[in-house]
């Protein structure tokens, strides 16, 4: 397992469906290449802990290995399970052991729980998709049954929470609102910033520093709001609009970049479910290309 995750494409497996470990492998590979990716402002990234002195990137990396044998048991339960109620709450049970094992790895640091949550649901309606052998892999069908089973009425609603508590500080919805909506901004400005840019700068980091800037422009991020306010949230919103306008690959934007980070920092704050977000991404754009290439092989 371990030579997927060091900064190396994965090699898909020649297989007309994909199979539970191919999904967690692929939900594991996007967490750890979000974390690797750098700069990112305010971020634990490879120049340091950014706005978390409680984490730093070996933390991420190990937090995300330990989630793989979650993700497998999500891909099964929900090819496996009818659709439904019980299926949402066996998800629920299977994500909150899955973050008892996060936490166990990660001395009780909240690493990922929003990327559990993100990342989990796509991977259920990956999984689903898939097992109904589906032609062709559509990333924004994914994310709109993602968002039915995201609806499905379950015991976790009312979990104590940072994102709960943004909800009822700020009436942001936050990472639940973004999946039970279908996970709009991954459909329509996560996804195709990212093969813009990949286009634009034939760049992929540069590709996925913009990717992750773009949706920090756009956001209600909950992270932000929680340890920084409206003040925080409206600093990131124009920095990374200054960045975007500027270029992320130009010495302005680079700038523009730095000036961002050090108002964030300055603020204690940081976008982390952008960063979930840019991971959930990373996952779909990855599916996306292992099934291109499975069909391709067929």
């Amino acid at each position: 397992m371990d030579g997927n995750f060091v900064g190396v494409p994965m090699q898909p497996h020649v297989t007309q469906r994909l199979t539970a470990h191919e999904i967690a492998d692929a939900a594991v590979w996007a967490l750890r290449e979000e974390a690797l990716l750098t700069p990112k402002p305010a971020l634990v990234d490879q120049r340091g802990n950014g706005a978390h002195p409680d984490m730093d990137l070996p933390m991420l990396l190990r937090s995300a290995t330990a989630l793989h044998s979650t993700f497998v048991r999500v891909a099964d339960c929900a090819a496996g399970m009818p659709f439904g109620v019980a299926m949402r709450e066996q998800l629920v049970a299977i994500g909150r052991a899955g973050e008892a094992h996060m936490l166990a790895a990660t001395n009780a640091i909240n690493t990922h729980r929003g990327a559990v949550w993100a990342l989990g649901l796509l991977a259920a309606a990956t999984a689903i998709t898939d097992s109904a052998e589906f032609a062709q892999f559509d990333p924004a069908e994914i994310c709109i049954l993602a968002g039915f089973i995201a609806q499905l009425p379950a015991a976790d609603t009312l979990q104590p929470s940072h994102g709960r508590t943004v909800f009822l500080r700020h009436g942001a919805r936050g990472a639940r609102g973004e999946a039970e909506d279908g996970f709009p901004h991954l459909r329509h400005i996560a996804l195709p910033a990212l093969r813009a840019a990949r286009e634009r700068f034939g760049d992929e980091s540069l590709a996925r520093l913009h990717t992750l800037i773009t949706l920090m422009a756009s956001v209600e991020d909950t992270c932000l709001l929680f340890r920084g306010g409206r003040s925080a949230l409206a600093v990131a919103r124009r920095g990374a609009s200054c960045v975007l306008a500027a270029g992320v690959d130009t010495p302005l934007g680079g700038v523009e970049l730095d000036r961002l980070d050090r108002r964030l920092l300055g603020m204690n704050a940081s976008a982390g479910g952008c960063a979930d977000l840019l991971a959930a991404t990373l996952f779909l754009d990855r599916l996306m290309a292992i099934k291109g290439a499975i069909h391709g092989n067929a």
